[in-house]
């Protein structure tokens, strides 16, 4: 039985765990950053209409939680062992051209 709380666990369940945890810290700082902008934009702006400030708070929280998703979902494949499974043909290749 491993301890899910430990950061070194590398089996499959872990690294979900570990990911999901990510994901949780990432969103909050996405809205932190989204927050944070938006403010930005209204103390040097003033009032901004309603959609204006709706479409860039969506653009800003689903960028930061997107790339977070991507990024940590390639450390996740990494870290499970799924990228052991990968045979590489370019080293063929490499030998048959010398």
């Amino acid at each position: 039985m491993t301890d899910m709380n430990d950061p070194l666990d590398m089996t499959p369940a872990g690294s979900w765990q570990r990911y999901r945890q990510l994901m949780r810290w990432m969103t909050l700082a996405a809205l932190g950053a989204t927050l944070a902008t938006i403010g930005g934009l209204w103390w040097v702006q003033g009032p901004l209409p309603w959609l204006f400030l709706a479409f860039t708070a969506g653009g800003i929280f689903f960028s930061v939680v997107l790339a977070a998703a991507l990024m940590g979902l390639v450390f996740l494949s990494a870290a499970s062992g799924h990228d052991d499974q990968i045979q590489d043909f370019s080293e063929d290749d490499d030998d048959q051209r010398q």
